[in-house]
């Protein structure tokens, strides 16, 4: 890490990897010798096709996604596919089973309630979004067009370890904070989507995974940007794409290689995550509250023994070169988000951070 680079903990915008950022410096000014930024290139000119084919090859790779799936790179995040999702799969007078285990989990049930009758299957509430029920005991209904699930909540950090099996009807899964932090069964499901600003690149670009045959059955209102079977028809390029946020993506997508694939960044992540909560149940000055079984590798939140604490907790490791560390206004607290490119000495600079903290106002 250069001398000027923090660690940065922030669940999203998140940290980019320290070597993408630095090759996408060196060809700010001048991108692959054409004289000028990948952000003023034609996104339909023969460079950027070529490099945005070459990153969906490099995506598709990394996932092992089958051939009958499409990737498509779209505008708008993880929020926009909310809406997208229902105007894709159903039609009016449809419904959908949605399993609530968080907070994103349930603005995606708001979004579809505009077009859809919403069952909800299941709903962690009771226990402030602190644990997962068993699939058994989830109301699925008969009828559904399909199940949306939430595998990793940012604010409460809940995680599924595994993928629901739900039977025959399409599973679609907000996979914003888990995309490529580890290997993925992709024919288990019928969309996934994802916000890039986590695990893939800047904010502004999102990625949708879709089976085949889940296109082409957009209802006729639904607008051609978000349109699966339009965007797929186009290699997503109906509209003229976030082409840099594309590009950075495509750089994640090469260091992700280089550095040995999401097999890799499972074992990494699962050993950062391991090392953290180690420190926080070996203390009683610091609580994770979610079940032990279901607890995130991603976004790991903790509460203070003192609450009063939390601002100098706040001011101190930010002045140690730890930032972003508030946990999110619904449960207060702290939160460390440790995606795939926040480096596991970061979690080490933390955890010496949290016991010398400890020892010194606990």
């Amino acid at each position: 890490m250069t001398a000027e680079r923090i660690f940065n903990f922030a669940a999203g915008p998140a940290a980019l990897p320290e070597p993408v950022l630095v090759r996408a410096q060196a060809e700010l000014l001048n991108w692959k010798g054409l004289g000028m930024s990948v952000m003023e290139v034609s996104h339909r000119g023969a460079d950027f096709v070529a490099y945005a084919e070459q990153s969906e090859l490099n995506f598709r790779s990394l996932l092992s996604i089958p051939d009958n799936y499409k990737v498509l790179f779209l505008p708008g995040g993880a929020t926009l596919q909310f809406a997208s999702v229902p105007l894709n799969l159903t039609q009016p007078g449809d419904s959908a089973d949605y399993v609530l285990t968080g907070s994103w989990g349930k603005k995606a049930k708001s979004e579809a309630e505009r077009y859809i009758t919403v069952n909800v299957a299941a709903d962690t509430a009771a226990s402030s979004y602190t644990t997962i029920p068993p699939v058994a005991e989830w109301a699925l209904s008969p009828d559904a067009k399909y199940v949306h699930y939430t595998p990793n909540e940012t604010i409460h950090g809940v995680e599924f370890h595994d993928i629901p099996d739900v039977g025959d009807t399409p599973l679609v899964a907000d996979m914003s904070s888990t995309i490529l932090s580890r290997p993925l069964d992709i024919a288990r499901f019928g969309v996934i989507y994802a916000g890039a600003q986590k695990n893939i690149g800047p904010a502004g670009l999102g990625i949708v995974i879709v089976r085949d045959d889940l296109l082409g059955h957009a209802r006729r209102e639904t607008p051609g940007i978000v349109d699966f079977k339009t965007m797929a028809d186009s290699d997503s390029m109906w509209n003229t794409p976030p082409t840099f946020a594309w590009y950075l993506a495509g750089l994640v997508f090469d260091w992700l290689i280089e550095e040995g694939g999401v097999q890799a960044m499972e074992q990494r992540n699962s050993a950062k995550a391991a090392k953290l909560y180690a420190c926080i149940d070996a203390s009683d000055f610091y609580t994770n509250r979610v079940d032990v079984h279901c607890r995130s590798r991603m976004n790991v939140p903790f509460t203070l023994k003192d609450p009063s604490l939390d601002q100098r907790f706040l001011e101190e490791s930010k002045a140690a070169g730890l930032a972003n560390l508030k946990g999110h206004r619904m449960v207060g607290g702290m939160r460390a988000s440790i995606y795939n490119a926040v480096p596991e000495a970061a979690v080490d600079a933390l955890i010496g951070f949290m016991q010398d903290f400890e020892k010194r106002v606990g």
